[in-house]
């Protein structure tokens, strides 16, 4: 594996652009989306959905002009997500700067995601891509239905492994899972090497989500760009915690529960758990869950031929898996 700080420099030329086609995307004659959007969408991030549909169209022999085009309508349903995500947490800080909604308001940034929505709508039809919209419009009902499942289960202290992963898999896997399947559509790839790109996507997804909730833990607020033990404050149980909470007796952890769902928690117990998570083995536990997603995506491509392309599917599917930031 590269250094991370290098491993994605490789695909700087699919990156650039992603970029230009981001930025035709964002034209309006009202100037402020524009502003609100290019801030949103061109001040940072990895760029990695629209990569795993590049990658999986070229993986299926298709390297026309438009995949770039088509790819940059997943980076907009991602940012359209995390709009409204902020929104719902009332988030302040988005990739280590004051978030949208923080600066410009609560409903702008409602407008915005709205409006990468329907633009990514727009291309399609444009385009004339009548599947690759069905997935566009499957893909967002399913990431809706993620949040809402998380919102319900927000200080559910009691929350399983299996309900947390089925948040994960709709909330964030299953863009990914859709990037992948949309380059073998694409491609006009045969039935089982399509449903062999979505599962893979749908692995890689999981892994990531599981990773990054690592992060919340052991991460600082320069590397993840958000503030650290944020998921903690705001609810969300995810699983390094499920798994920490396993290792204490009944009693302990009704006291949590009800220290933190009645607003009672000192910066002293957000600490506590913090500690506690890192201590017990339970990011130990994440991790190893985020390699065996990791594995069960790479079994996916074992229908394709061996190329240089696979292998970079494969390596950003180990990437994502033990990447640091």
């Amino acid at each position: 594996m590269k250094e991370e700080s290098t491993f994605l420099d490789q695909f700087a030329p699919y990156i650039s652009k992603v970029n230009e086609e981001l930025d035709k995307i964002l034209d309006s004659d009202v100037p402020l989306i524009r502003e609100v959007g290019r801030y949103s969408l061109l001040g940072g991030g990895k760029r990695l959905r629209s990569l795993f549909f590049i990658l999986s169209c070229q993986l299926c022999n298709y390297n026309e002009k438009d995949i770039y085009t088509i790819s940059a309508i997943f980076e907009c349903l991602h940012a359209a997500s995390l709009l409204h995500d902020d929104v719902l947490d009332n988030a302040s800080i988005r990739r280590g700067r004051s978030s949208a909604n923080q600066i410009w308001g609560n409903s702008t940034a409602v407008l915005v995601g709205d409006f990468l929505f329907s633009r990514s709508s727009r291309v399609l039809v444009e385009q004339r891509h009548v599947e690759l919209l069905k997935i566009l419009a499957n893909t967002a009902t399913r990431m809706t239905e993620g949040q809402m499942l998380e919102l319900i289960n927000t200080h559910n202290w009691g929350i399983t492994k299996r309900e947390y992963t089925d948040i994960i898999t709709s909330k964030t896997a299953a863009l990914i899972s859709a990037a992948c399947a949309s380059g073998g559509i694409m491609a006009g790839a045969k039935k089982e090497n399509i449903q062999s790109l979505k599962n893979f996507g749908l692995n890689v997804g999981i892994a990531f989500q599981i990773v990054d909730d690592i992060f919340d833990y052991t991460s600082t607020v320069e590397k993840a760009g958000k503030p650290i033990g944020n998921d903690l404050r705001e609810g969300k149980i995810t699983l390094p915690l499920i798994y920490a909470l396993s290792c204490l007796d009944e009693g302990e952890r009704d006291r949590l529960e009800d220290l933190f769902k009645n607003g009672e928690a000192s910066e002293k117990d957000y600490s506590r758990v913090t500690e506690l998570v890192k201590d017990n083995g339970a990011i130990k536990k994440c991790r190893k869950d985020a390699m065996s997603y990791a594995d069960l995506a790479e079994t996916q491509l074992r229908l394709f031929p061996d190329s240089p392309v696979k292998e970079s599917l494969l390596e950003l599917n180990r990437f994502i898996a033990n990447r640091s930031y």
